[in-house]
């Protein structure tokens, strides 16, 4: 999958505000990430939801191994800043989204290149909700593309910091439909997926990422 990621989209990294040596692009089996060694959470993270990698009678189940991820191992060595924080670890690339795929590709969702800072209330509330969504498109027109990521800081938490906003692009393939959202990073409560929801373009201004399918 990761060959089909790195070939069925350009994505161009034109952030003014981090360096490029800052960045670090990690490919893993079902994902790839854009990680900011700076900021110590992902600006980008990419991959594709299909029918077949969320309709299996089995589905792995969910691990709950935080890591570092191998590829940038002292880097993402993040456990103990987390704890207590106030923070959930929140998923990029979720891991019902791997419940049907090699254990690998489990364990690999789990890395904290894959995590950021999230509030409960964003993280359990309307980001949970468009995941599901996304799964539930991908059940009925199949392959969805996904690009979601992280922007800003509020504070630190050791050494990571707190995102201000969370973004999500998401592209039908069968009908050729974007969607794109925009969420605070905060205590709020949820408000639902249609205040949130966007235009592409409003998010390629926020992050200077282009999005596009070959």
């Amino acid at each position: 999958m990761s060959k089909v990621l790195l070939s069925t989209a350009l994505v161009v990294f034109l952030s003014v505000s981090l360096k490029a040596q800052d960045t670090v692009r990690l490919v893993h089996k079902e994902y790839t990430t854009v990680f900011s060694k700076s900021l110590k959470y992902p600006v980008l993270v990419e991959w594709w939801v299909t029918k077949q990698k969320v309709s299996c009678a089995n589905p792995i189940p969910r691990k709950d191994k935080f890591q570092p991820d191998p590829l940038l191992a002292a880097e993402t060595n993040l456990e103990m800043d987390y704890k207590g924080s106030g923070t959930d670890r929140g998923h990029m690339a979720p891991a019902a989204d791997n419940q049907c795929s090699e254990n690998i590709a489990m364990i690999e969702c789990f890395y904290f290149s894959n995590m950021a800072p999230q509030y409960h209330s964003l993280n359990a509330g309307d980001w949970k909700t468009l995941e599901t969504n996304t799964r539930d498109l991908a059940k009925a027109q199949d392959s969805i593309k996904v690009w979601c990521g992280s922007i800003g800081a509020t504070k630190k938490i050791g050494k990571v910091s707190i995102p201000t906003k969370c973004w999500k692009v998401i592209y039908i393939k069968k009908t050729k439909e974007w969607r794109a959202y925009i969420f605070n990073n905060d205590t709020s409560k949820p408000n639902g997926l249609a205040d949130n929801k966007v235009k592409v373009q409003d998010v390629e201004k926020l992050t200077n990422f282009k999005f596009k399918i070959d």
